[in-house]
């Protein structure tokens, strides 16, 4: 995400490296460049220029400190302008109601019906909703199929009338279900077209009419650019929708939608998604956002992701493990398997502040975990829970079995046996510092 625009940014604010202050003469390359960058990102002409002259005018109007170099100065001042461009803060959406309704509008393919099956767990585990999905486009072949599909994967009902062709008909019938059966939220997934058409506005705004749902969220794909934008101008002319949801982030995309839209319909991004796990949806963070584009990580994010996969419990039972050296392979491999849970792994590590840039052409993605987990799922549990009875034949063994060389084996033993070290270390540290702390209390 964003990966030519942060190389191209980064490279902006080099022209302005070793200069005592900024002046309108120094600072002239460097807004230059940005406006090229922000351009070749499949910004608009017109938001770019708007863009660089507030950063021009604000990096002029500032009395550098000494103890901040100009560059610095320069990157602090474009995330502010970034963030506000974005929206600066994060938009939650409305589904408070008898029940709520969530309406999903958009273009065929641009990733509704997965992402309505992505906001029903989303809805689901961090919110304790009890969610209703709504099969209402009955026009693509395989629609309601594919959201039935989806539905079981993430434990949700999905309502659909078997041979009915009318959406407006299903949709209110639907409201009617989730307030007979004590649902609190209902999903409504709607039809797209290939292009904005006059049919298609008519049917979804009676939609929207016949159910006056509590929030219309328009999807759009991000890989799309400007084009996404004239989209959501459209669709926002008609449905005066409340946000919106940019998809296929993981793509090939220049960051042109992110950055444009909220200048162009005022109305804000509330989640971003990006590839097929149901878990692949997060909340638009304008400010975090800004931090990825200018290469500073996103730290808070990763820390929240990991919230989500480990219970206190359970972080307090591996904690008991590492102080008395107990951890093993079997601990070894759940954690793993929570990790893996997170996300796609070089999306994770570019998270960590300048990690982004060193990974950029370094093939990274989940299957890297295929070997570990192969040669310790071809230990036996008495082996994984006493990691110290693996000699040499056990170990010859154990590379038969997985498909993997000794060597392999050995190094993954010795990596383990590094971070077991580590881990008791830091848990007896920070014990002894809350020792300490109750001390001298």
């Amino acid at each position: 995400m964003f990966e030519n625009l942060i190389e191209r940014l980064e490279s902006s604010f080099k022209l302005i490296k070793g200069q005592g202050r900024i002046t309108e003469v120094n600072i002239s390359e460097t807004i230059k460049d940005i406006r090229k960058a922000l351009l070749d990102a499949d910004v608009s002409y017109k938001i770019a220029k708007t863009f660089c002259d507030e950063v021009k005018q604000k990096a002029l109007g500032q009395d550098v400190l000494k103890a901040v170099r100009p560059e610095q100065m320069m990157v602090k001042i474009v995330h502010d302008e970034l963030a506000l461009l974005m929206g600066s803060e994060a938009s939650d959406i409305n589904v408070k109601g008898n029940p709520g309704i969530v309406l999903v509008s958009g273009l065929q393919g641009s990733g509704k019906t997965t992402f309505s099956a992505k906001l029903a767990l989303h809805t689901k585990s961090k919110r304790g909703m009890r969610t209703l999905l709504v099969a209402a486009d009955v026009y693509r072949p395989a629609a309601i199929d594919q959201l039935k599909v989806l539905g079981e994967q993430v434990g949700v009902e999905v309502y659909s009338e078997e041979g009915v062709k009318d959406p407006i008909s299903i949709a209110k019938n639907a409201v009617k279900k989730a307030r007979s059966e004590g649902y609190s939220l209902i999903i409504i997934d709607t039809a797209g077209r290939l292009a904005v058409d006059r049919e298609m506005m008519d049917e979804i705004s009676a939609i929207k009419h016949a159910v006056n749902p509590t929030e219309t969220l328009f999807v759009v794909d991000a890989m799309t650019g400007q084009d996404a934008v004239e989209t959501a101008r459209a669709f926002n002319e008609v449905l005066d929708f409340d946000g919106v949801v940019l998809t296929k982030m993981d793509g090939d995309t220049r960051g042109g939608a992110a950055l444009s839209i909220k200048a162009v319909v005022n109305k804000p991004i509330k989640f971003i998604s990006s590839g097929e796990k149901m878990e692949a949806l997060d909340v638009f963070h304008p400010k975090r956002i800004a931090d990825r584009i200018l290469g500073m990580g996103d730290v808070v994010s990763l820390v929240e992701k990991a919230q989500e996969q480990y219970d206190e419990e359970e972080a307090r039972r591996l904690h008991k493990k590492m102080v008395k050296n107990q951890f093993n392979l079997d601990d070894f491999y759940q954690q793993i398997q929570q990790i893996k849970k997170m996300g796609n792994i070089k999306d994770l590590a570019s998270m960590l502040p300048g990690v982004g840039k060193a990974i950029k052409d370094v093939d990274i993605d989940n299957s890297s975990f295929k070997g570990v987990e192969a040669i310790i799922l071809s230990m036996t549990p008495y082996e994984r829970e006493n990691p110290s009875l693996l000699n040499g034949s056990r170990r010859k063994r154990v590379a038969a079995g997985s498909g993997t060389s000794l060597e392999e084996v050995n190094r993954l033993l010795k990596q383990f046996e590094g971070t077991r070290k580590m881990m008791k270390n830091f848990s007896s540290n920070a014990t002894s510092q809350r020792i300490i702390k109750k001390k001298r209390r």
